[in-house]
């Protein structure tokens, strides 16, 4: 017999945008976590790149994430190196981040299933929906909630089971290798582009426990290049050595793959909301997203909160703060995406160049995808010059 479970909340995804909202919903409000994994944080699937600013503002221990005040950045034939002093970059411990934030939900009236597949969903009524999961040790289940939340990353499990939205075609695929930091300054950090790794981008990053990150990230279907075909190339062709690192004969192997597309308005759509990757909120600069799926997790799971006691206007609130938050810088964001997804590795050489006359506030706008109306302007400009020289 299959089992049933109920609920007055379903959150599809145990990640940090998932476990967000269960740890902010009210204590009265009972909430199932669906996690498809055996193990929360396990496997890695994130480079963990972020911002001590906004690790403090959402009261993140310390430990958990690295320092870095050195971001240089370097294409084939040119770098630009930044002392970060003013807004200072950090590299998260993944698997301790995430086993952090499911304990901030264990006082509230939550149970979390391990190793359970989220399979399908139907309305049952106006107020009532079943979902059919599957665990490996428990077997077949079926949830009723009165609503669902679809923290499931780029898969949009929910949203595509019940015809509300697809998941996305245009993808950013990534894989990393973990090694033993050895000699690598623990406050430096790189990103790369050029050669080896065209569509996307490059990064070392060392982390609190010691380990450096080194991975590669391309756009799919930009390209049709896998990113183990071009991290292979970077190995073979020996370009570690110009960073300073050795890549060790054992290694861990982290993957993981984000959405890539323009920002979505609409998050709400009933009884059925959408946050974290599912609503596309990593930066379409450097696709990073973990801080934004942990504040906007909160709000979600906050509003929800007003909303079952009452308060028929926040949800609505909810979309209209991401929709503030996101939508002008995303958009500029994605055109600028699309744009270096195009570059040559010359290109990349002049765009560099050109990074290394930015201040370090500049540069790290650019990099969290806050832009101003001068840098949206410029880079405007220098796209159309580029198709006026393309059509000539």
């Amino acid at each position: 017999m299959t089992k049933s479970l109920e609920c007055d909340v379903l959150i599809v995804g145990g990640g940090p945008a998932g476990l967000s909202v269960a740890s902010s919903l009210p204590k009265d409000i009972r909430s199932i976590i669906v996690h498809q994994d055996k193990e929360i944080g396990r496997p890695v699937r994130t480079s963990g790149g972020t911002w001590v600013r906004d690790m403090k503002a959402l009261a993140i221990p310390e430990h958990l994430y690295q320092v870095i005040d050195q971001l240089d950045f370097y294409s084939d034939h040119a770098q630009a190196c930044f002392e970060v002093n003013q807004d200072k970059m950090a590299v998260l411990d993944i698997t301790a981040l995430y086993q952090y934030l499911e304990t901030l939900s264990q006082h509230a009236n939550r149970e979390l299933l391990l190793d359970t597949k989220f399979i399908s969903a139907k309305k049952e009524t106006d107020s009532l929906y079943s979902s059919q999961v599957r665990s490996r040790t428990k077997g077949d289940m079926v949830i009723r909630s009165k609503y669902i939340i679809d923290a499931s990353g780029w898969h949009c499990a929910v949203l595509e089971s019940l015809n509300l939205g697809k998941k996305p075609t245009r993808l950013g695929v990534g894989i990393e290798f973990e090694f033993p930091r050895k000699n690598f300054p623990k406050n430096r950090a790189i990103l790369f582009v050029g050669a080896t790794a065209l569509t996307g981008y490059g990064w070392i990053f060392p982390t609190a426990y010691d380990t450096l990150r080194l991975g590669v990230g391309v756009i799919n279907p930009d390209t049709d290049l896998s990113p183990r075909t071009v991290m292979k190339a970077f190995v073979d062709g020996g370009h570690a050595k110009r960073y300073g690192i050795e890549i060790p004969e054992t290694y861990e192997t982290n993957a993981g793959i984000i959405p890539s597309t323009p920002y979505e308005e609409k998050l709400v759509y009933g009884a059925v909301i959408r946050t974290g990757d599912s609503a596309n909120f990593a930066t379409p600069t450097v696709g990073e997203g973990i801080r934004l799926a942990i504040e906007y997790g909160r709000l979600l799971g906050q509003e929800l909160g007003f909303y079952i006691q009452g308060d028929h206007k926040a949800l609505s609130r909810y979309e209209a703060v991401c929709s503030k938050t996101f939508k002008r810088d995303y958009k500029f964001g994605f055109m600028m995406n699309q744009r270096i997804a195009s570059y040559t590795p010359e290109r990349w050489d002049k765009s560099v160049k050109r990074l290394s006359r930015l201040s370090e506030v500049e540069m790290t706008q650019m990099v969290r995808s806050n832009f101003s109306m001068g840098m949206i302007a410029r880079t405007i400009w220098l796209s159309l010059r580029a198709k006026f020289k393309k059509s000539h």
